[in-house]
Parts: C-alpha cells; sequence; structure tokens
C-alpha cells in the first residue's frame, strides 16, 4: 500500500535524519527520500531480526535503517507501509553460467543433440536471450549474479551491464583453466582451456587476467592413474599466478583428494560439493585456516536427473518465472530417435551423491565455514533465475537453518561477488537492493519466493 500523508515511521537516528529534511524549508533542494515502513528485517550482517523497522532510501542507496520512531511524512518523501512484509538484501546466485540456456542442448559434453541443433547456434540463440534471462533473475528476486567460468564473451557481457540501471549485478570468471579438454565445447571462443605446462598456465591466466575478471576459475578433473602431485603443481601455478595479480580463485574440485590438492594450492572458493566422501578434520582445517567459501550447488545434480530421467518436477516459482522454452526443450528430450543421439540419454544417477552432498554441507554448517547459495544454472535442467530458491529449499533439507541460508544467499554470496562492501548487507551507504516478502524466510526458507517487491538500486523492479 502506498501512501504519502502523515504517518509514524522510523527510530531515533532514522526519525531525525528524515525531521531534518522536512523542517529544513531553507534547502533550495531536498533529496527525494523512499521509506519502508513498518517492516520486518534480515539485513544479512548475522545479527538479529529487526521487527517493526524502517529502511530509508535516498537514490541508489540505503540513507539509514532501524526500528521505527516517530516521524511525519512530507514533500519529497513517499513511505510505503510495508507492514506484515519481510525486507531481505537482495539475494545473489554465487554460481551460474551465461553461455549456456539450460535446455538439452546446452551441453553435448553430457548429451550430444548437435546433430539437431549445432552448438554454434545454441551459442548464438542463448546470447540472445540474455536480456529476457537477466529479467529473470530480477523478478525472482536476484539482484546479483556471479557467471563461474565461460567464454571471453561472457566478461564483454559483465562489462556491458554494469551501467544499466534494471539489471542484475554481474561478476564472471572467463575462460576455465582446465587440467582436462572438453572438446565438444571447443571453438574460437572456448569456454574450457587445457593447461598441460606451467607455461600454459602462466599464458591462460595472464591473458584472463587482462579483461579484469572478477575472480579465475580452475576446473580441476582427475582420474585414476594421472599423476595427481603434476596436476597439482600446475593448478598452484596458475593460483600463485593469480593471487600475484591481484584475483582471487575458485576452483572446482569435488572429490576429497582435488579439494585438498586445490585448498593446498591457495584456492579461495570451492564451487561444488565434496560428492565422494565425508570431509575430514584436516580438510576443515585447511578451510578454516583460510576463510574459504563453499558453495554446494545442490540442485544441479536433480535437475540433470529429472531431465534425463523424463520426470521433471518444477516448484511453483519455476513454473512461473522459468524460461517456457527451455522447460519445453526438456520435454522434447523423450521424443528424440535414438540414432540421433551418439551414446543415448545418460542413466538418472547423478543425485545418488546428494546424501554425502548433504552429510557434509551439515558437518561445515556446523563448523561455521562460509556457505554461499549457487545454483549452476545454464546446466541442463537447471533454470537462470528462480533456480536458486530450489536450491536453498535443498539446503534447508540437508539440515542448515532459513537465517544461515539467507546468509549464504546475501553476505557469503557478495563475498563470492567481490562486492561485499555495496551488496549482501542492508545498512546505511549500502546499495538499496531489497526484496519484500509476503511471510517470514527465517521461519520457512521457502517463503523467499512469496515476493511482494523488488527493489534494485533503489528502484523497483516490474514484477508483471
Amino acid at each position: 500500500m502506498w501512501r504519502t500523508r502523515a504517518v509514524s515511521a522510523v527510530s531515533g537516528v532514522i526519525a531525525l535524519v528524515l525531521l531534518s529534511y522536512i523542517l529544513a524549508a531553507q534547502q533550495p533542494v531536498r533529496p527525494e527520500l523512499l521509506v519502508i515502513d513498518r517492516v520486518t528485517i534480515f539485513d544479512g550482517s548475522g545479527n538479529p531480526v529487526i521487527r517493526n523497522g524502517a529502511i530509508v532510501i535516498e537514490g541508489e542507496r540505503i540513507r539509514d535503517i532501524g526500528t521505527r520512531g516517530t516521524i511525519r511524512g512530507g514533500p519529497g518523501i513517499t513511505i510505503l507501509d510495508a507492514r506484515g512484509k519481510f525486507a531481505i538484501p537482495g539475494l545473489i546466485d554465487a554460481h551460474v553460467h551465461f553461455d549456456q540456456s539450460g535446455n538439452i542442448f546446452a551441453r553435448p559434453d553430457a548429451v550430444d543433440l548437435r546433430a539437431i541443433r549445432p552448438y554454434a547456434d545454441e551459442i548464438a540463440w542463448t546470447k540472445r536471450r540474455l536480456p529476457d534471462t537477466l529479467m529473470r533473475y530480477l523478478k525472482s528476486g536476484i539482484t546479483g549474479v556471479v557467471d563461474m567460468g565461460g567464454p571471453m564473451w561472457t566478461l564483454d557481457f559483465r562489462d556491458s551491464t554494469s551501467p544499466l540501471p534494471n539489471v542484475p549485478h554481474v561478476a564472471a570468471a572467463g575462460p576455465l583453466v582446465s587440467t582436462e579438454a572438453d572438446p565438444p565445447l571447443e571453438s574460437d571462443d572456448s569456454p574450457v582451456i587445457l593447461i598441460e605446462t606451467p607455461d600454459d598456465a602462466l599464458r591462460l591466466v595472464r591473458r584472463i587476467a587482462e579483461r579484469k575478471p572478477d575472480l579465475i576459475k580452475i576446473l580441476f578433473i582427475h582420474h585414476p592413474g594421472q599423476d595427481l602431485d603434476r596436476q597439482a603443481d600446475l593448478v598452484r601455478i596458475a593460483i600463485d599466478e593469480s593471487h600475484r595479480l591481484g584475483i582471487r580463485v575458485a576452483a572446482h574440485a569435488s572429490e576429497l583428494e582435488t579439494a585438498k590438492a586445490v585448498l593446498g594450492a591457495g584456492a579461495d572458493i570451492l564451487v561444488h560439493s565434496i560428492e565422494d566422501k565425508r570431509v575430514d578434520a584436516e580438510f576443515l582445517a585447511m578451510v578454516k585456516a583460510r576463510d574459504v567459501i563453499y558453495i554446494p550447488t545442490l540442485m544441479v545434480t536433480e535437475g540433470y536427473d529429472e531431465v534425463f530421467g523424463l520426470s521433471v518436477k518444477l516448484t511453483a516459482i519455476e513454473k512461473r518465472l522459468g524460461d517456457p522454452e527451455v522447460i519445453q526443450s526438456w520435454e522434447e528430450l523423450g521424443r528424440i530417435p535414438p540414432s540421433r543421439i551418439p551414446g543415448g540419454i545418460p542413466v538418472a544417477a547423478l543425485t545418488k551423491s546428494q546424501p554425502m552432498e548433504f552429510l557434509n554441507l551439515q558437518i561445515l554448517s556446523a563448523a561455521d565455514v562460509r556457505i554461499a547459495a549457487g545454483t549452476d544454472a545454464g546446466n541442463i535442467g537447471t533454470l537462470h533465475g528462480p533456480a536458486l530458491h530450489r536450491e536453498m529449499e535443498l539446503m534447508q533439507q540437508a539440515g542448515m537453518r532459513p537465517f544461515d541460508i539467507l546468509m549464504g544467499a546475501t553476505r557469503h554470496a557478495a563475498a563470492v561477488m567481490g562486492k561485499g562492501k555495496d551488496v549482501g548487507i542492508l545498512s546505511r551507504g549500502r546499495l538499496a537492493d531489497i526484496v519484500l516478502l509476503d511471510e517470514d524466510p527465517v521461519r520457512d526458507i521457502r517463503n523467499t519466493q512469496k515476493i511482494y517487491k523488488v527493489i534494485k538500486g533503489g528502484r523497483f523492479v516490474e514484477l508483471q
């Protein structure tokens, strides 16, 4: 409900701030202020929820925030009565891939459908739809995303979005520095680039660094019989060079052995769950010693299995905000003649790792490791935008408290972005990226799906 007449609002400090604008009539110009009044606030700082609070927004930033006091409305002040609503920082998906659409053609290295749609055509189709993809994030309450590895053009895409007011903040890593080639994805601008020598590692990191990535992504794939120490040495060279250039490093290393190797080499972020074994004391000590951020990406395996098993189950928000053409492609998979799919459709067995992923998440959460929410969106079966809400549901099913999950989707995800001073927490001076909810997300994380309004940089997002 909107109103601009005299009302009661905001606490001691906030009341003084607003009254100074109303009473100082001698000022030739008064800033326009938006007050979100009578709202319950989860601010992302880790502090308790603020009941009966108010948020004052001036321009794109938060002018003040706290419990209510007394204030009279006046010229230049718009008050949104948010009684019964819940404010949280704009959500952040800390792991997406903009070069992948989420449809059945997105990963020919997973299921080869290039005879039906050439990979170059799929990439062109995906690029054309990116403006729509960005809006799906905003409508889902997601005001920031991290592209966790893709072609060089994803860095150009990040740069093109930065001056735009009504799109999510985008951080990007550029091409994955990999211990293994990925031939089905190779092109003139490949998302995955193999390093085989120390010089390869140095050259690739330096080439990516020229584009000023927000982080560098290591793809550490190890098979039995390969020389783990040699691979780890190459990864260490890439990480050391990244750090020398002032760039943080995220690592895909989903087995305990490879995860320890990348942690020993200095990785700052682990972008997937440890899925093969229970984490041990040595692993925990390594994570805690360097305050490494852990992104479980629980739902991506569920997405693959549902599509490959021809048994997709969508949440209400996925039905409402997911790309309908992507969803329709999943239904088409079962109608494609087997003769046109080299190797056939993979067996739906990826979620066999979920119990171990859940257990390890419980252990790490109990150990107060920083856990960030990320979906791996763009992989087959994982929708850009609303998938983050399903990811948070799974984090809750794994045993995390909703409060801690919200921290993972706000403050800790902002740290992955490298934008923790501006987003992820609602406090004075930070960007006014705010989601207003109809129900309490601290009671049940599924309530993040009950979106009332989204504010990005002080502006309301059109949700229809």
